[in-house]
């Protein structure tokens, strides 16, 4: 019988990086989202993993670049309101369909276990901590513009990252 392990929203982030006229990164982050694990013992391995987020969440610390993210030039958040991923194993990495402006590809991110401890409270906690890269043009993010200089204003690559904390059920 699986364990079903719910997100600890409040000791939780996920994280984006991207290059920004190819000089230097500007970091995002979204701010609701959830995520559950099935695990079958407390190792994690196999366990299926749902999440989602919240595509209106998206915070920059610039309200303008916020609203153009949110746009169809980019995420489209009226019309795509989530974000989503599925996967079925949970081993040291875990690939999955990660559904983003309506369009679904496999990524594999890495995942770091930090370990299962209790709180003060009595709940039993584990956290994870993952990365990875995408291509955002794979997801339909291909709105940039050319620089006079070379380049491009938003680099093709989004370095992804969270801190995740489950609480067991």
């Amino acid at each position: 019988m699986a364990t079903k392990w719910l997100l600890d929203p409040t000791h939780s982030e996920i994280t984006f990086k991207v290059k920004h006229l190819m000089i230097s990164n500007v970091k995002g982050e979204f701010t609701t989202f959830n995520a559950e694990i099935d695990a079958e013992d407390d190792t994690f391995a196999n366990a299926k993993v749902s999440a989602f987020i919240d595509t209106d969440s998206i915070f920059t610390n610039n309200a303008d670049r916020d609203t153009h993210l949110k746009s169809a030039d980019f995420f489209n958040a009226e019309a795509n309101p989530k974000i989503t991923f599925e996967a079925s194993t949970l081993n040291g990495d875990v690939t999955g369909n990660l559904t983003i402006n309506g369009v679904t590809k496999p990524v594999t991110l890495d995942v770091d276990f930090g370990g299962i401890n209790s709180d003060p409270w009595g709940n039993t906690k584990a956290g994870f901590s993952f990365e990875g890269k995408i291509k955002r043009s794979d997801f339909g993010l291909t709105w940039n513009a050319a620089l006079e200089t070379g380049g491009v204003m938003v680099s093709e690559e989004v370095k992804i990252a969270g801190e995740l904390q489950f609480v067991k059920q």
